[in-house]
């Protein structure tokens, strides 16, 4: 459960401030890797700098921020520390989608937006499990939701389950045992009954995500905590509501994008800083080093103009697909992998030392190829788009 803090009203950090963020997170990544806990002293400064509530509308004493404020944070809190930026992101996510949270109860979300201000109401999806895999490629859970005299119980177990030691509230993707299924979400607090925490989460990298597995054996849940559970077929993505489909791109991009600007930093000073006896000189005057680095600048200047472009272009209002953001985070993500492997070639074992961070912005950065959607399905989407399929 997350700590009981006063925070600051949630407003957009200064550039300083950014900076600030960043440098206090960085401090502590490479202990919080090795552990592979939850970050929760990361958590604990972020709901002291007012952050948590930073996409809760004002009306409810949030931020308010729109998709490119919150991502310039997200970004700042990633290059820091990345676990916390993809943890953090589950929340800012649920109260920057309207759409996501609209047909909820209004006592309940009003009730999550307020503790998110308070520096509390982390939540994350728990979708993923051991048979389906992810939903996002079809197929209904096994978790079940049955309907009780005062409510709903849920049981089943979910796999890759982010944040899971420190979250406030899961919102458990289930399916109801009526005779015709309805899918959706239940929210879930964390410190309800019967839940067991399965500590399986042992990965190359984001390893402070603490992705466990979490386990439900008839976990009592209010009858207004079936949030939007409808027909499969009911579904189908809003016309002309891409909010979520920025969220989830920008997001990811931002993240990984920020791991590869962690490893661009540690790399220049280190090419500075490196005077080999035979050269007298550092390594960064030699011409080598001087194309790399510029191959990196190139990588990460496009990644900020794409993303920065389609998160402009979402708070505008303007027409842009889930086909194009989807696109951003193929881009960005490959980019930001090629950034950190570039590294990698110029500076040979230190790079790989366990001692130096740029092997852990490396194991971090792969970790973007697994959320979703998914290289091959955001290609084959564009694809078949393309060919008018």
């Amino acid at each position: 459960m997350a700590s009981v803090l006063a925070a600051e009203p949630a407003t957009i950090p200064s550039p300083e401030r950014l900076d600030h963020i960043t440098a206090t997170l960085a401090e502590t990544a490479g202990a919080v890797d090795r552990a592979a806990v939850f970050p929760r002293e990361n958590f604990d400064f972020l709901a002291r700098e007012g952050l948590i509530g930073l996409t809760v509308p004002r009306a409810l004493g949030g931020g308010g921020a729109g998709l490119a404020e919150a991502l310039t944070v997200l970004g700042a809190v990633a290059k820091g520390e990345p676990s916390t930026a993809l943890i953090l992101f589950m929340t800012y996510g649920y109260h920057a989608a309207p759409a996501k949270t609209r047909a909820w109860p209004a006592g309940l979300y009003e009730r999550l937006a307020r503790e998110a201000v308070a520096g509390r109401g982390l939540i994350g999806g728990l979708r993923v499990e051991p048979e389906l895999g992810t939903p996002v490629r079809g197929g209904l859970p096994k978790t079940i939701a049955r309907r009780t005299a005062d409510g709903w119980t849920i049981t089943g177990e979910k796999i890759y389950s982010t944040g899971s030691t420190g979250l406030d509230w899961f919102a458990v993707w289930a399916r109801t045992d009526e005779e015709s299924p309805r899918v959706g979400n239940f929210l879930v607090r964390s410190d309800s009954p019967n839940i067991t925490i399965v500590p399986v989460w042992d990965h190359l990298g984001m390893r402070a995500t603490v992705s466990h597995e979490v386990r439900f054996a008839d976990t009592p849940v209010p009858l207004a905590h079936a949030v939007d559970p409808r027909r499969p077929e009911d579904w189908a993505p809003i016309p002309g509501d891409i909010t979520q489909a920025a969220w989830n791109a920008l997001s990811i991009s931002t993240i990984y994008d920020g791991v590869a600007r962690a490893a661009r930093d540690w790399l220049v000073r280190y090419l500075n800083d490196r005077v080999p006896s035979n050269l007298g000189a550092s390594l960064a005057t030699l011409p080598r080093f001087q194309e790399k680095v510029g191959e990196i600048e190139g990588l990460l200047q496009i990644n900020r103009t794409l993303i920065e472009t389609a998160a402009a272009s979402v708070d505008a209002g303007a027409a842009i697909t889930a086909n194009a953001l989807n696109i951003v985070k193929w881009a960005a993500t490959g980019n930001a992998i090629r950034a950190v492997e570039i590294g990698l070639e110029l500076t040979g074992n230190p790079g790989l030392t366990r001692n130096n961070p740029l092997e852990r912005h490396y194991r971090d950065v792969l970790c973007s190829r697994i959320h979703s959607p998914q290289n091959d399905t955001i290609l084959t989407a564009a694809g078949r788009a393309a060919l008018a399929l």
